[in-house]
């Protein structure tokens, strides 16, 4: 089916629609931590007037904090931690003023961006925003908040800050990302001079970066490079790496308040000399480390379960080479993968009042838009139709578009003016949110035409479910020149990942030349095949043959599904391997073999693996439960009498929003999925797919989350190995 071409059944009265398109607000606080620092430096150096203009920047963040009951997903748990746990029990009643410092350094600010907004931050009193490394003016009437890494660097910076005579501030609440070494703690305790200006000494252990509802990332940005690449066992890296992913790893469980069952993929091979076994290790090596890591927290922090709560698995990106590559259908992966984004940032152009320009807008695309929550995860075809439903149902059903549509340009009546007014605020709010992506999925649908992706993508579907194979490769690649060198690129890479041995000798450099590739692409494509998860001794023959039969039956790597939206839409027919590993872990039917475990589980966890437990990470003990669960700022809402009772503007999305969070408190036992080398959106909308199917919240973790382009440019930085190093 061709991709659905968006457009208004009425393009008059889209056109109108889109004159009364005003300015949004600011997103000041949408913008990152790391722009809000930027806006922050050389303010500080003027003065009171840059104090003022400070708290006024801040004053204009949107209050929307979404807490939806009291049911909390995992990002809303990370959320609550740094809100209430930290900056609202820095409170002193001998401080002059409620206003306090929030200092960080730059791993720190990430992790609050990732979870918090502005407005939730000046919620809690936080006034300013420091970067701990940055020149700061001293305010000695205010206490400050440390956010910080337990490194030797941070805790010399602070010492700096609060020792002497002359401290930067009156009261430091010192609170560290993950467990601190006791000789750090040991250089704040001697310095006499700050002991006593300490309010709070604490570890949070949150070190993680919340990415969705349902995913976290460790920020392993070269985890592919420094694990899998040439040389990496002998490399530093290696060993830092896989520590510090252990450390944030272990962090997210005690954060949560959860033990778990840890299980990781386990070595296919047996001779441990070999460089494929080594990389073949990384997943029973890190599941040690964060055994070792939770060992240690169950010892250490309060509170923390002694039996198991919940499950980890811990796999790599051997697991599914092609998920990271394929064309990904979804508007979700879409945008990301066709769209010039810049994380979940995007550049909204729209015409401007008078009709005679464009302006800019830079909007982000998250869990806050009720039409992003609604159609991120459906294919692009049903996106694009839904859209257009709303449009049409708003402009049937909302009275500001009839009123308005029906003028014709001629002049209003006083009492049609009236009506108007009162459905303006929501009409506009509607009219920008389904604009936008209106707009989105246009741009989508249009580079989906022009550069053919239905035919490209019909044939990678084909060729991973072994319905295609050499013979239709290269009677594509010979008829189609105009394809662009990166969708050829991305052809060949999953072609690698499925018939590696095809690549020996000189037959994959021929497929390549055909292909028109550089060879900067060709090494992407060799390095495909040493990702791959080694076979079995057991199920594998010595060595690869050398020739193979065109008329044999090709392979499939993964069973077809036919499922609703597989047979309406040829293209949606891929499906991560993550899936069936999931389905069957939440089933107890993984292999034990395959995927052992790193503890031994009490019986009572085995024999209620879809039990309810007590969570205890719903609420946390440090967040107590007499404060105020909502916002103290009341959210302005649209009045009652702008919208009759009862009246559908076609703009059900919202609905979708208030509804995001299901009831976690009575699903199972958490399921918690960590992939070594970066997870892809696929796998992120596998996992929110089968949480309501098993009824167990899944989490999936990962150093990164790849969008193709990312992903291949990773693939490049792996320096290509001979075969004589491998044996497979």
């Amino acid at each position: 089916m061709d991709p659905v071409h968006i457009k208004s059944r009425n393009t008059d009265t889209q056109t109108q629609i889109r004159s009364l398109y005003t300015s949004p607000t600011p997103f000041l606080q949408r913008h990152g931590f790391d722009l809000i620092l930027r806006e922050f430096g050389g303010i500080l150096e003027r003065g009171s007037a840059g104090r003022r203009r400070l708290r006024g920047i801040m004053s204009m963040s949107d209050s929307d904090s979404s807490h939806m009951g009291d049911s909390k997903n995992f990002r809303q748990i990370t959320r609550d931690r740094l809100l209430y746990e930290m900056l609202r029990s820095a409170r002193t009643k001998d401080s002059k003023t409620t206003w306090k410092v929030l200092i960080m350094d730059k791993v720190t600010v990430k992790i609050m961006s990732h979870a918090c907004k502005m407005a939730d931050i000046t919620e809690e009193q936080v006034s300013l925003v420091e970067d701990l490394y940055k020149r700061r003016q001293p305010l000695p009437s205010m206490n400050a908040i440390y956010f910080i890494q337990p490194s030797k660097e941070n805790i010399v910076m602070f010492l700096s800050d609060m020792s002497g005579r002359s401290p930067l501030y009156k009261k430091a609440f010192v609170y560290f990302s993950s467990s601190a070494p006791r000789d750090l703690l040991a250089l704040i305790k001697r310095d006499s001079s700050v002991v006593p200006r300490l309010g709070a000494l604490s570890e949070m252990n949150l070190e993680y970066f919340a990415i969705d509802s349902q995913g976290f990332i460790t920020d392993h940005e070269r985890a592919l490079e420094e694990l899998f690449g040439d040389n990496a066992e002998t490399s530093h890296n290696y060993n830092a790496c896989i520590n510090t992913m252990a450390t944030r790893i272990a962090t997210v469980f005690t954060s949560m308040r959860e033990f778990p069952n840890v299980r990781y993929r386990a070595s296919k091979t047996i001779d441990a000399s070999t460089l494929t076994t080594l990389k073949d290790l990384i997943p029973t090596k890190l599941a040690a480390a964060v055994w070792n890591c939770l060992s240690k927290h169950r010892q250490s922090v309060p509170d923390f379960p002694q039996t198991e709560t919940c499950e980890l698995l811990i796999l790599d990106r051997s697991i599914d080479q092609i998920a990271p590559i394929i064309h990904e259908w979804t508007y979700d992966a879409m945008c990301h993968d066709l769209l010039p984004m810049d994380g979940n940032k995007y550049i909204h152009e729209f015409p401007s009042k008078n009709g005679t320009a464009t302006e800019k807008k830079e909007v982000l695309l998250e869990d806050h838009d009720p039409v992003w929550l609604e159609l991120r995860h459906a294919h692009i075809g049903e996106a694009s139709e839904k859209l257009h439903d709303k449009m049409t149902n708003f402009m049937s059903k909302n009275k500001a578009a009839q009123i308005h549509s029906k003028s014709g340009g001629a002049e209003l009546s006083t009492r049609d003016l009236q009506k108007i007014v009162q459905a303006l605020p929501q009409y506009s709010d509607q009219v920008e949110k389904i604009s936008l992506h209106v707009d989105i999925a246009g741009k989508i649908n249009s580079i989906i035409r022009e550069q053919g992706l239905r035919e490209i993508g019909d044939l990678e579907q084909k060729i991973v479910f072994g319905e295609a194979g050499t013979t239709e490769l290269i009677n594509f690649l010979r008829t189609n020149h105009n394809t662009s060198r990166e969708n050829k690129l991305r052809l060949l890479m999953i072609y690698a990942a499925i018939y590696p041995e095809k690549f020996e000798s000189d037959k994959g450099t021929k497929l390549m030349q055909l292909a028109g590739i550089s060879s900067d692409d060709m090494t992407a494509v060799n390095n495909m095949r040493y990702l791959i998860a080694p076979q079995d001794p057991k199920k594998s023959s010595s060595g690869f043959k050398l020739t193979f039969d065109m008329h044999k039956k090709k392979p499939s790597v993964r069973q077809e599904k036919r499922g609703e939206e597989q047979q309406k839409w040829a293209t949606f027919r891929f499906y991560p391997i993550l899936e069936d590993i999931l389905e069957k872990l939440g089933k107890g039917d993984l292999s034990r073999d395959e995927f052992p475990c790193m503890n031994d589980p009490s019986p009572s966890f085995h024999s209620t693996p879809n039990a309810t437990p007590q969570r205890t990470a719903h609420n946390p003990p440090a967040v107590a439960h007499n404060l105020p669960v909502h916002s103290v700022r009341s959210r302005r809402t649209p009045g009652t009498w702008a919208r009759p009772r009862n009246s559908d503007d076609g703009y059900s999305s919202d609905s979708v929003l208030r509804h995001a969070s299901s009831d976690f408190r009575k699903l199972g036992q958490r399921i918690f999925v960590f992939i070594i080398g970066g997870a892809t959106r696929s796998e992120l909308r596998v996992v929110h797919k089968l949480s309501a199917k098993l009824q167990r919240e899944i989490v999936l973790g990962s150093s990164s989350l790849d969008d193709p382009p990312m992903f291949i440019t990773k693939m490049k930085l792996l320096s290509a190995l001979s075969l004589d190093d491998l044996e497979i």
